[in-house]
């Protein structure tokens, strides 16, 4: 009886979404269709405290379930407030914690600009609180018109830090073996399973990438607040600090509470109306004058097919299939005379990476010049993608390189034992057919082929890389290895060629098109965001997949002997998806590794 209203249960829910909820959002896309108004002067509201990714969503029911708020969205959202004579200020709520350093120095340049055109941010802070990137939080604040603090707030800004957990003793007690192949001795994403310590190359990559970005951010403070570089330094680390202690040694300007700083941003207009940054981004009628410059986007692990690109909660992938179709779609257009391709990635796949490189270099050959514009990361197939662009521009702080491979597989067969669970394989064909059983380790011949095969990633990665940069391969190696670099770093090693944003993209773009600098631009999204029937067939089938789904969900809840079943579909979904380490894995998921 109990498993009976556990699926009927299950059921009507599922019948509620397909009937109820799915006929509310059409009435209701239709009846919020009208575009937000700006009658009389406005005030940018920007909150920062809320998760971001890098690039846009395109989900069609956005406007109900609420899109997530995205660096690129935020940086151009606020170069067209800096032309619109009726903003008249931004209003920005600062994280307790950090944010992704290069979304926050690429956040930072678009606070510059909209100050440039004479118009304040001014920002408010209701705390900063000790986390590995808080001093990315306060930089934001730092390049502001004017940065409030609550009274008695905590000011605990601190330098960059990152913990990592070693599990090499506890496998060793358990009975599980870890065993891995990686090229080379930077490419430290599975050092925890195969170490108790940090090896000396993961420290020095380490320590290396993490040093860059706080200079990088320390000199963005002392230069925005006009103060000595090595005294700002000083002064953050003889913290913390309460607010009113912060605002004596001039690291802030204000102290008061978030309706006294929004009040503040308000006066700098008559009348003006406080509207949220994606509101005010509604208002805003497409780019339509000036040559086209093709917008696509990539955000995510790399993944061989198409669709499943993010939605309804679930982690962005860059999927091949998508990224290269939405290149030839560009291809065939006219109108397009560049391409900008936004890359936020720690890797993936070899052959999916492979196969928008290829893309990418038709689109060149096509006399259409690409420019990669590198968000939070582009590591490992990240970097494989970008390499072969016509320029590359990065953030200082982002994560790029990590020209590096892996492969292995967990061992648990011994572990499960003295549980009393045994694993017994059999197979047809020759030693390496089970290579990937989790039953036991490598067999010496199994590791050789392994190894071979990484290596043949690896040097099929070093031989992209020279080519694509035009570089010796000499060099190349030796700035590969798996390595780690920031962004800042990269352009040193001529890894990318010149730190900038996203539109310091599009600017280069510009360039090689041969556009004039000054001349006004249409930026397109390639492809563009699903249409509104398309996402409502795509919402329906997912409903009735739900169905399945939580009557499936109803029998494993009452039944033990589910549980197992169910970790196994999940396990070997993940081994589908390139995402367990039970399968070779030639990128790390991990740019910081």
């Amino acid at each position: 009886m109990k498993q009976f209203f556990i699926t009927l249960s299950a059921v009507i829910v599922g019948m509620i979404v397909v009937l109820v909820a799915l006929p509310i959002a059409l009435i209701t896309m239709v009846a919020s269709s009208a575009t937000p108004q700006t009658r009389g002067d406005v005030v940018i509201s920007l909150d920062l405290r809320q998760k971001m990714s890098d690039q846009a969503a395109s989900g069609p029911f956005d406007f109900l379930t609420g899109s997530t708020l995205s660096t690129v969205e935020v940086v151009t959202t606020l170069h067209r407030a800096a032309d619109d004579p009726k903003v008249k200020a931004v209003f920005m709520r600062l994280p307790e914690g950090g944010m992704s350093p290069a979304a926050a120095e690429e956040i930072r340049e678009a606070i510059i600009y909209v100050r440039r055109a004479s118009k304040p941010v001014i920002a408010h802070s209701q705390g900063l609180y000790p986390s590995g990137m808080v001093i990315s939080s306060y930089m934001l604040g730092a390049s502001s018109s004017e940065l409030w603090m609550q009274p008695r707030s905590s000011f605990q800004v601190t330098g960059i830090s990152s913990s990592e957990m070693f599990f090499k003793d506890a496998f060793d007690k358990y009975g599980i073996s870890a065993q891995y192949e990686q090229r080379a001795e930077f490419k430290n994403a599975v050092n925890p399973y195969l170490y108790n310590d940090f090896t000396p190359e993961h420290r020095e990559a380490t320590l290396s990438w993490m040093g860059s970005i706080y200079q990088s951010m320390i000199g963005n403070i002392a230069s925005d607040r006009r103060l000595d570089k090595t005294v700002v330094q000083t002064t953050l680390e003889a913290g913390p600090y309460g607010a009113e202690k912060a605002l004596e040694l001039g690291l802030i300007t204000h102290l008061g509470q978030v309706h006294d700083a929004e009040q503040a941003a308000l006066k700098r207009g008559t009348n003006a109306k406080v509207m949220s940054l994606a509101d005010y981004s509604r208002t805003l009628a497409p780019d339509s004058k000036g040559e086209t410059i093709a917008i696509i986007d990539g955000e995510g692990a790399i993944m061989t097919g198409k669709g499943g690109g993010g939605g309804f909660g679930s982690q962005k992938m860059m999927m091949s299939d998508d990224v290269s179709e939405a290149f030839y779609t560009a291809i065939k257009d006219p109108k397009v005379k560049a391409i900008v391709f936004r890359v936020s990635s720690p890797g993936g796949s070899d052959t999916a990476s492979a196969q928008i490189a290829e893309a990418m270099k038709d689109a060149k050959e096509a006399g259409k010049p690409v420019v990669v514009s590198m968000g939070d990361y582009a590591a490992s197939g990240g970097y494989w993608i970008a390499s072969g662009a016509s320029a590359i521009v990065a953030n200082p702080s982002t994560l790029t390189g990590s020209i590096g491979v892996f492969g292995g597989k967990f061992a648990i067969g011994d572990a499960l034992a003295r549980f009393g669970v045994d694993i017994k394989d059999i197979h047809v064909g020759g030693d390496y057919t089970e290579v990937f059983s989790e039953a036991k380790g490598f067999s010496p011949t199994q590791r050789a082929a392994l190894s071979s095969w990484i290596d043949q990633i690896y040097n099929s990665f070093i031989t992209h890389v020279a080519a694509g940069r035009n570089l010796p391969e000499d060099k190349v190696r030796e700035l590969a290895k798996g390595r780690v670099w920031t962004g800042a770093q990269a352009v040193e090693h001529r890894l990318v060629d010149k730190a900038g944003g996203f539109y310091a993209a599009v600017d280069t773009a510009k360039s090689l098109a041969k556009i004039d600098a000054s001349a006004q631009v249409r930026l397109v999204r390639y492809p563009s965001k699903p249409s509104m029937f398309g996402g409502v067939s795509n919402s329906v089938q997912m409903s009735l997949t739900g169905l399945k789904t939580l009557s499936f969900l109803g029998w494993a809840m009452s039944d033990p002997k589910a549980e197992a079943v169910i970790d196994r579909v999940a396990d070997q979904r993940l081994r589908e998806q390139g995402a367990t380490i039970m399968a070779p894995q030639p990128y790390e998921t991990a740019p910081a590794r």
